[in-house]
């Protein structure tokens, strides 16, 4: 079950993020075929290579297994920014995202 998010949020991430797999790979240490070989389902990441993989696409682990959030570094920005309104600015841009849905 795990496993398939996995390979799934893998290939999601990192295409939302407009990396190819080699470049990916690299970028965190491994082998050109790396990142490529884990999205055709070959194996697994160990823990600490699981680590590089979040860091390099910007997420948190929780992050990386939140198949609802498409682009959780985005949203991760947005919410520190929310952070710092106050309740009636939050309520308005809370109108503004309802009406966006529809």
């Amino acid at each position: 079950m795990y496993e398939e998010l996995f390979y799934k949020r893998l290939i999601e991430l990192r295409l939302n993020k407009g990396v190819s797999a080699r470049d990916m790979s690299l970028s965190i240490g491994q082998s050109a075929g790396y990142i490529n070989s884990l999205e055709n389902k070959k194996g697994m990441p160990s823990l600490t290579v699981l680590f590089y993989i979040c860091e390099y696409l910007g997420v948190t682990p929780s992050e990386f297994f939140d198949e609802g959030n498409g682009y959780p570094a985005e949203l991760k920005a947005i919410i520190e920014d929310l952070r710092h309104l106050n309740r009636s600015y939050l309520q308005n841009i809370g109108v503004i995202i309802k009406g966006l849905r529809k």
